[in-house]
């Protein structure tokens, strides 16, 4: 790999050890990727997956003590994934004592770790960063050393910036040094499409369902996907932005996406067209029967398939605030058919922080309220990680939360039949 003299001499410690062993790292990581060079990153601020204060994460709070003790911190000022606890979500005494004697024991310990390091402020602790409420926005051409896999998807794809799919500790380490290693959706050739995706449903199809199918047919290279423009149109406005970040969130869970291309609407889709295709691309065509195939082959890992569900997670993703307004007027409609007046089943709304502040300064935040919905700013996958919880049976319209936990997937329409009215 080439290094510029600056480089060098950050590797050659110049910078002092620890700022040495971090350019070791990344120049390793880059070798192992065939990486020709390092690139400087470029956006305003970075982000991190890792915001969980696990009890068995030692090795992680050391090395970020090393980064604290030797004033190596971060270049940019970052937000984090969620926080992984809220006491507004319903839990057992049991499950409580899991959560805060066995498993983020550490977390208090670790935010004041993330602060050191330069946290954003209080709110900045989302999957969503993105959002104009948290204020984590890349720019198109931006540079990342991002890692979370659902940023990373809709930051190349929707946004137009560069990022590869990082692992954890490896986002702030670039965001460190300063630069990443060139390769794979930094360069030019990584961002073209080996496959192309033809939508041909009668309707829009489920933004999580269209995802999952394309994440587990093309993994981890890049489509170009036509047809689902005459269903999101072409600009990208809230409503398609956050059909987006869902159906990205899928592709890249469900598989290994961390950009695609949709034809007449994303930003390089748009301007370079076709020519965005490799040739030789293979074909994937998607219809209703597909669609209706892959959620049927979806595997049932409760351990009584007929048991009544006692908890329902909407927002893996994060929710937007727009998403919050439609869900209420969404759930007010659907208490009023089945003649009830509170959600029948235990239901969480998860939102940034940032997105909740703005809610509740409108009327839909009372009304919300009203209908017994839970609205809370935890990461659903960690509430899931507890193995209490893991087995009860949940239900989510998060093909993301369905993929790493033991929750069962249903569209949203069923979501909403299921939470206003009960039954499957």
């Amino acid at each position: 790999m080439y290094l510029t003299q600056e480089q060098q001499k950050i590797l050659d410690g110049e910078k002092g050890e620890i700022m040495a062993k971090v350019m070791k790292t990344l120049v390793m990581y880059g070798d192992a990727f065939e990486a020709e060079k390092m690139v400087p990153v470029t956006s305003k601020y970075n982000h991190l997956v890792t915001s969980f204060g696990l009890g068995v994460m030692s090795p992680v709070y050391d090395l970020m003590q090393q980064l604290i003790d030797a004033g190596v911190v971060s270049g940019q000022q970052f937000s984090v994934d969620p926080r992984p606890l809220d006491k507004n979500v319903p839990k057992n005494l049991l499950q409580s004592l899991v959560f805060n004697k066995f498993m983020y024991n550490k977390q208090d310990f670790y935010e004041g770790q993330l602060k050191s390091l330069g946290l954003m402020n209080e709110d900045a602790f989302t999957c969503a960063c993105y959002m104009d409420q948290v204020g984590n926005k890349p720019r198109k051409g931006d540079i990342l050393s991002w890692a979370e896999s659902s940023a990373v998807v809709y930051a190349n794809s929707v946004l137009g910036a560069r990022c590869n799919r990082n692992s954890g500790i490896v986002d702030i380490m670039g965001s460190i040094v300063g630069y990443v290693p060139y390769f794979g959706l930094l360069t030019d050739e990584g961002r073209k499409a080996s496959w192309v995706i033809d939508v041909q449903t009668t309707k829009k199809p489920e933004a999580q369902l269209l995802g999952s199918a394309i994440g587990m047919k093309v993994m981890e290279d890049v489509p170009f996907i036509r047809g689902l423009d005459k269903w999101l149109g072409t600009e990208l406005d809230d409503e398609a932005c956050t059909y987006l970040k869902d159906f990205g969130a899928a592709t890249a869970s469900n598989g290994a996406v961390g950009l695609y291309h949709i034809e007449n609407l994303t930003p390089e889709a748009v301007e370079m067209g076709k020519s965005l295709i490799k040739e030789g691309a293979r074909v994937y065509v998607i219809d209703d029967a597909e669609l209706e195939r892959v959620k049927n082959d979806y595997p049932m890992i409760w351990k009584n398939p007929d048991a009544k569900p006692k908890l329902c997670f909407m927002g893996c993703p994060h929710m937007s605030l727009q998403q919050l307004k439609d869900w209420t007027d969404k759930v007010e409609k659907g208490l009023k058919d089945a003649g009830n007046k509170k959600v029948v089943i235990p239901t969480v709304f998860t939102a940034p922080p940032a997105v909740i502040k703005e809610f509740e300064k409108t009327p839909y935040a009372e009304r919300l309220k009203a209908t017994g919905v839970i609205l809370s700013y935890i990461c659903p996958l960690m509430y899931m990680n507890n193995p209490l919880c893991a087995k009860m049976p949940v239900i989510t319209s998060s093909n993301k939360l369905r993929t790493y936990t033991t929750a069962r997937y249903y569209t949203d329409g069923e979501i909403l039949i299921q939470i206003t009215k009960g039954g499957k």
